[in-house]
């Protein structure tokens, strides 16, 4: 495969662009330059092509933004039909009561709608909001939740945010409820919040979510679920409906719009009550391109049972990958884990190289064979039994060259770019 153009694209964007793109596990730091497209010009379906005209099947979907597949024909003709009759008002515009009815109707914890254009947006309202509701300032944090400084600050990518913010936020682990009563006693009770996705990289652990549901209740906590991942792709209701566990607020984006920037912050009239007395205010909040984008892609999903259908081609994919793992005696290199719609590879050090080389390797290998892939399976809807049975039949042969480079010492070698660069650890 020929990369020229993108290596040259990024030449040119690094000249304007700090990384060369807007969002760093897009940017060089997640693929290894030099041997794997940089840049894409179009996608369709489960298919992108790169600007050098290398196509792939996509397993990326633009960080899990799209959920039923590239230039969804439905979510286009509507968008395009929007699109003659205005983007932007200066007032409200009638669909966006359309689109808030459809998330009250779906999500558990949703009395109360308000829009954002990202989940950092929807994630920092919902602190704004519980801060305010509760009179506290302490949160407790478990995942992702987007780069403004009140989250940001508790990790290792905090240069920039004061040290009195950071303070403020107290990351635990998943599953480890002991965790959390530990940061609520450091604080003396003073805890506003307790933000978490309700999943990730592993299902919860029996009662976990019930427990922080009894505990925040006990002690006038305001419990929130980070759904911007899990939201419509785990569950139309989200991964609250799907584990039976109401938050207070839950905060959606992704594949809520196939694609188009919009997000959104739900939950209990009484703390969404506080929104008239917190500044959150936007004026590309009413959008209408995305809102249309929203509903289509809902009514879509709720046509076709999206998550349905999503999930049991995951499930096939997850039994035929640790299959693999069992039969090709892979363990010491690789393990697989997540929800059927979103599960992830684990790449554990080898030998003699350790498991960034590996997994560098493993995307290089894998684009050589036509797959976009950074080492999770963010299933779309326009995903085909055929595509998967390809990865599988992939992987047979390419992850079979991870223990063969590793035992035979020949990184160096095999792998021809340079390798991927770890922004922070947060799953």
């Amino acid at each position: 495969m020929n990369f020229d153009r993108s290596n040259s694209q990024l030449v040119d964007a690094l000249n304007v662009i700090p990384i060369g793109s807007q969002t760093f596990s897009k940017s060089y730091y997640s693929l290894p330059q030099g041997v794997s497209p940089l840049f894409l010009q179009s996608g369709c379906g489960s298919q992108v092509t790169d600007i050098d005209g290398n196509n792939y099947t996509d397993f990326v979907n633009s960080l899990l933004a799209i959920s039923l597949g590239y230039c969804d024909p439905d979510v286009d003709a509507a968008v395009t039909k929007q699109l003659v009759h205005g983007v932007s008002f200066s007032l409200p515009h009638p669909m966006e009561t359309e689109l808030a009815q459809l998330l009250v109707k779906h999500i558990p914890c949703a009395e109360k709608v308000r829009f954002g254009k990202n989940g950092t947006d929807a994630t920092s309202a919902a602190i704004r909001l519980a801060r305010a509701f509760t009179g506290r300032e302490h949160i407790a944090v478990c995942g992702y939740h987007g780069w403004q400084d009140w989250y940001i600050g508790s990790t290792t990518r905090n240069l920039g945010v004061p040290a009195a913010v950071s303070a403020l936020t107290h990351p635990f682990s998943f599953n480890q409820f002991e965790q959390v009563k530990q940061i609520f006693d450091e604080v003396n009770g003073e805890l506003a919040a307790i933000i978490l996705e309700p999943m990730n990289i592993a299902y919860p652990e029996p009662g976990f979510l019930e427990q922080l549901r009894v505990f925040c209740d006990e002690n006038n906590i305001v419990l929130i679920f980070d759904e911007t991942i899990t939201g419509f792709r785990f569950d139309l209701g989200g991964a609250q409906r799907l584990f039976g566990v109401t938050p207070d607020l839950a905060t959606f984006g992704k594949g809520m719009a196939n694609g188009f920037p919009i997000s959104a912050i739900v939950g209990k009239d009484s703390i969404m009550a506080k929104m008239e007395d917190i500044f959150f205010s936007g004026t590309f909040g009413g959008e209408t391109l995305s809102i249309t984008a929203a509903i289509a892609t809902i009514k879509k999903m709720e046509q076709q049972n999206a998550p349905e259908k999503i999930a049991e081609l995951g499930s096939f994919l997850i039994d035929q990958v640790s299959q693999l793992i069992t039969e090709l005696e892979l363990e010491q290199y690789i393990a697989i884990s997540g929800h059927p719609s979103w599960s992830f590879l684990h790449f554990h050090n080898g030998t003699n190289y350790d498991a960034t080389q590996l997994k560098s390797l493993f995307i290089q290998k894998m684009v050589e064979n036509g797959f976009l892939i950074m080492g999770s399976h963010n299933l779309s809807l326009s995903h085909s039994k055929e595509d998967i049975e390809r990865l599988i039949s992939c992987y047979r042969k390419v992850l079979p060259e991870l223990k063969n480079v590793d035992e035979t010492m020949m990184f160096e070698q095999a792998f021809k770019g340079e390798l991927i660069k770890a922004v922070f650890k947060v799953r």
